[in-house]
């Protein structure tokens, strides 16, 4: 199952609680689309659950909202932030330590 840092659910709550729902049914949701070379791409979003959806319960009450082609993708990773080349948090993913790799 994919684990989030606690870096990472900080950024998610502060990122729900600006969204319009309410910050208890909005989570971050990931799900998988085709990019143009047919590759498998994470799309990003603020979301409510929809049916089917998988959710993980994160450190201090955030939510990760994934659809099933993007929770089996995601079932072995770690969700973390880092800063990017402008100092701006950005999500990053990575194996999970002790996991084999395919």
């Amino acid at each position: 199952m994919l684990e989030v840092t606690p870096m990472a659910a900080e950024v998610i709550n502060e990122l729900t609680s600006q969204s319009e729902g309410t910050a208890d049914d909005v989570g971050l949701r990931f799900a998988l689309a085709a990019d143009q070379n047919s590759q498998a791409a994470l799309e990003l979003s603020l979301s409510e659950v929809v049916d089917g959806d998988e959710v993980v319960a994160a450190p201090a009450g955030a939510k990760v909202i994934m659809e099933p082609a993007a929770a089996q993708y995601l079932e072995d990773k770690v969700l973390d932030v880092r800063e990017d080349s402008e100092g701006n948090p950005a999500f990053a993913i990575a194996r999970q330590e002790g996991q084999a790799t395919t």
